[in-house]
């Protein structure tokens, strides 16, 4: 049972894994794409916040799937090194995750109060 239970574990870290690293990948090429758009055609009603919001949501959404990763492996890892290791990789990811929420919240703020204007 332990070692079907370590294999389905295994199993699920690398696909959460591969979820986050489809996020974080359109993430990262359609703020690219928006960002030359917005450079190259600032009259079109592109909005630079705009961009960089969606990019924040994704990556937060990326870093959350590789934190539920992080949680499985812990789950079966077998030695001290290997499970400081993940949890390193946790704290980072969960530091990455708290500032860009942070930022994220006092944007949406922002254009809040403008919009109230």
């Amino acid at each position: 049972m332990k070692a079907w239970l370590v294999l389905v574990s295994e199993h699920a870290v690398v696909l959460i894994e591969g979820m986050a690293l489809l996020v974080v990948l359109y993430a990262a090429i359609e703020a690219f794409v928006q960002a030359v758009r917005f450079l190259l055609l600032r009259s079109d009603g592109l909005d630079g916040r705009a961009v960089w919001l969606r990019f924040s949501r994704l990556l937060v959404g990326g870093l959350t799937f590789q934190l539920a990763a992080d949680i499985i492996e812990t789950a079966i890892s077998t030695t001290w090194e290997t499970l400081a290791r993940i949890a390193v990789v946790a704290v980072i990811r969960t530091f990455l995750n708290y500032f860009l929420e942070r930022d994220l919240a006092r944007t949406e703020a922002g254009q809040a109060d403008g919009e109230a204007q």
